[in-house]
């Protein structure tokens, strides 16, 4: 049983190709990697797709073409871009990842997937401190810098999601025009393959908060992987942000010990 991928139920959905519409993780062994799961057909798209209301691909790969060679280089234009309000679900982002998803204030990622990050697999924008970004379920490969770019105020939750090959899980943008603005981030039931460098960084100096639960990460004995690294943000041209420190603290950075789980 520990060589066959399987899958995990979580909260409360069935899996498997007849629950097109629901959120399902694939999880795994402690020696696998995340796998994306099989797609159910493929199309492709030349400009950003415009998302309002809900939308669900059924499992189906979308493959960007002309929007971004991938990697991590500034901009390149989303694939998707979701309205204030927006939920977009059962989808694979194929390669190149451009720059992923675009947030445009409160909505819902469920069950997302990318085959290889691009700039960034999704950013958070909008202006209002209490629009919340969820990403529920699905996982992501390959970011050579940051999964998640949280460059607006209010709250990204991150639950149900698998990554490998990454930098950070998610940054609370340390140099933005916006800045500075308070920022919030909750990482629940997340797992972290190696490699990884970090799973949040955010920027204490202006009130930022990460709550960390149940996030394993795998592969790293060592355990050079830092959870949560604090900054001092600046303003757009002022420079780049500055490491300041790292750690849970009860306040900016706020877990437990036993909130990390090594496999």
């Amino acid at each position: 049983m520990a060589t066959k991928r399987w899958l995990r139920v979580l909260s409360g959905v069935v899996t498997g190709a007849a629950a097109a519409s629901a959120m399902v993780v694939v999880a795994q062994p402690a020696s696998a990697a995340v796998t994306i799961p099989p797609a159910n057909g493929q199309e492709t798209v030349t400009s950003t797709v415009k998302v309002s209301g809900s939308r669900d691909y059924g499992m189906k790969r979308v493959i960007p073409q002309g929007l971004g060679g991938g990697g991590g280089s500034e901009s390149q234009k989303a694939v998707f871009e979701l309205a204030d309000g927006a939920t977009l679900s059962n989808v694979i982002i194929g390669k190149p990842g451009a720059d992923g998803v675009h947030c445009m204030g409160t909505c819902t990622l469920r069950n997302v997937w990318w085959e290889d990050v691009g700039e960034d697999a999704a950013t958070f924008k909008g202006t209002s401190a209490s629009q919340t970004m969820t990403i529920d379920g699905g996982g992501a490969l390959s970011a050579s810098d940051k999964v998640f770019q949280h460059n607006a105020p209010g709250t990204m939750i991150i639950r149900n999601f698998a990554a490998q090959g990454i930098g950070k899980l998610v940054r609370t943008c340390g140099n933005c025009s916006n800045n500075p603005q308070t920022r919030h981030v909750r990482v629940e039931n997340v797992r972290v393959e190696m490699s990884a460098k970090n799973v949040v960084s955010i920027n204490v100096n202006y009130g930022d908060t990460a709550r960390l639960s149940k996030v394993t990460i795998v592969g790293d004995s060592s355990r050079k992987v830092t959870i949560c690294d604090k900054y001092n943000g600046v303003k757009k041209g002022e420079g780049e942000s500055k490491k300041v420190g790292t750690g849970a603290d009860g306040r900016n950075c706020v877990y437990s010990s036993s909130d990390i789980i090594y496999r």
